[in-house]
């Protein structure tokens, strides 16, 4: 319904611009600069309200724009959320729920957002980790089809998970979680996130008046923390406490647990002894890992502070947002690879020269999904609109979505265009067995070894997770194996510290969840 308004709208849209040239200069084909955090969860203070950020250029960009305070990943693991919100499809449709196809040769050759404004006349440029590297993008990161030069990835980017932290007991170079460092005594005297940035400022300097799309792809706040050391000193550990309710929620089925096996296995939490798969980690080297995590935020804001110097503000549209978020000892867990709130919840800000940005109005509270990106920058920059997929044959078309263009919001900030019911969010999540693993790997577990697959629906008062058979080899769901169930209510438990899915009084609301989510995906 919604989308058939949108051509309508993006006239409106444009037509309300050009008759306001005395507040705002006029756009012709203006640029796009997308900038993808990774593991970044909405630490930012302007706006999303969190107190321990310290992200001065951030708050700048949410001052300047509009935010999305529920917008949601499609899945918690870089590979497939960033494949998911580069075509506008879900995990299901690019048929990638790890690292190793690439959707082109095994699912369809769809059009992604990059590849339409380069049919468009875009010049378009990657910097950084914006598609994953490897094989999930063609060892190519999508070049030439996506990109109009080479993709760019940071020499350094080598030794990121190197052994060149410097262990303080003994002054031995590790491979470590917390790695605090000075840049210029790391190999090639600097960090991968310091030089995408000097190329992106690069580029900037090269495009003239051509129309351009830049996407910046940061490596931080991911682990490790190999950050400057200065950024710790902004961050004392003495304003990080423990989370009372630091364990995984009563009721928890095994199979939703992550068991944090990338933290696990850096050198110095292996020295913790911390056990598999539930043992919790020191309440001192928590704090620890808080700390870093947020001095990493901060080392990526000033970069990015930096970066936008040289961006012409009046003409550019600048879209902020992550891959997926990150847990800091919420549920007992250190880690992504889950469906809750606080892995899938991702910040989204939008800045758009022709938008006239009411403070009264900047927070959008509608719950949103990743994909719906592709299709919100295309109708911001007045191109022709991409249609939405055949909800039975996502795979068909080469050129279309499974996601909403949100304009509708950024224009009235308010959901008068589409129902209420279409305000939902879908995320999913596979897994090798009822229990968690070391081998196969539970919380990356490869495409031939998932046998079950967890999917979840955030609407603005519950999340349910139905964790179902799934069968890898045909790309199947089976509904009548159903492992665990999941459902919070955030109308009282925004944190989701308790399952309520066995509770009687709210059966009736699982089963209405529960047959929507199959609805969703049969």
């Amino acid at each position: 319904m919604w989308r058939n308004k949108v051509p309508f709208l993006v006239s409106v849209f444009w037509l309300i611009f050009l008759t306001n040239e005395a507040q705002t200069q006029i756009v012709d084909r203006p640029n796009v600069l997308l900038i993808i955090l990774d593991d970044f969860r909405p630490a930012i203070n302007y706006g999303y309200g969190d107190e321990k950020a310290i992200t001065p250029n951030i708050d700048q960009i949410v001052k300047n724009g509009y935010f999305f305070e529920n917008a949601f990943a499609q899945q918690s693991l870089c590979a497939p959320s960033r494949n998911s919100m580069l075509t506008g499809r879900r995990p299901d449709t690019v048929r990638l729920y790890d690292f190793y196809s690439y959707w082109r040769q095994t699912a369809g050759n769809y059009t992604t957002l990059p590849q339409y404004f380069k049919q468009q006349g875009y010049r378009t440029h990657s910097v950084g980790k914006v598609f994953h590297p490897g094989a999930s993008s063609n060892f190519t990161d999508d070049f030439p089809l996506s990109w109009s030069a080479p993709a760019y990835h940071p020499s350094s980017d080598e030794f990121s998970n190197a052994a060149v932290c410097i262990n303080l007991d003994d002054g031995q170079l590790k491979r470590n979680l917390l790695c605090p460092v000075v840049p210029e005594m790391q190999p090639l005297h600097t960090l991968p996130d310091i030089e995408s940035t000097e190329e992106a400022k690069r580029f900037l300097q090269t495009v003239g008046n051509d129309p351009y799309f830049l996407a910046v792809g940061y490596r931080k706040p991911h682990i490790p923390f190999r950050i400057p050391l200065k950024y710790l000193d902004q961050h004392p550990v003495s304003k990080f406490k423990t989370l009372d309710l630091d364990y995984p929620p009563y009721g928890l089925p095994s199979v939703a647990w992550s068991s944090f096996l990338d933290v696990r296995n850096r050198d110095d939490v292996q020295q913790l002894n911390v056990s598999f798969p539930f043992g919790r980690v020191p309440d001192d080297f928590k704090l620890q890992i808080r700390q870093h995590y947020y001095a990493a935020v901060t080392y990526v804001d000033e970069l990015i502070g930096q970066l936008l110097k040289d961006v012409d503000r009046s003409r550019t549209i600048i879209a902020l947002t992550a891959d997926h978020g990150w847990a800091l000892g919420e549920h007992g867990e250190w880690a992504k690879y889950s469906n809750y709130d606080v892995a899938v919840r991702v910040p989204l800000v939008i800045n758009a020269p022709a938008l006239q940005v009411r403070n009264d109005r900047q927070k959008i509270e509608n719950v949103v999904e990743l994909l719906d990106l592709y299709s919100t920058l295309v109708d911001l920059a007045g191109l022709p609109p991409v249609k939405t997929c055949d909800v039975h044959r996502p795979h068909k078309a080469t050129t279309c979505t499974e996601g909403k263009s949100l304009l509708p919001l950024l224009l009235s900030n308010s959901s008068e265009y589409i129902d209420d019911h279409e305000w939902t969010a879908y995320s999913q999540y596979p897994r090798p067995g009822v229990y968690p693993s070391i081998n196969p790997n539970s919380d990356e577990p490869k495409l031939k070894h998932i046998k079950i697959m967890g999917y979840s629906m955030r609407t603005e008062r519950f999340r349910y997770t139905a964790w179902i058979r799934f069968n890898p080899a045909y790309f199947r769901r089976d509904w009548s194996t159903i492992y665990g169930e999941e459902l919070y209510d955030h109308t009282i438990d925004p944190q989701e510290n308790m399952n309520l899915s066995d509770r009687t009084p709210l059966m009736t609301v699982k089963d209405a969840l529960r047959m929507k989510l199959k609805e969703k995906f049969p």
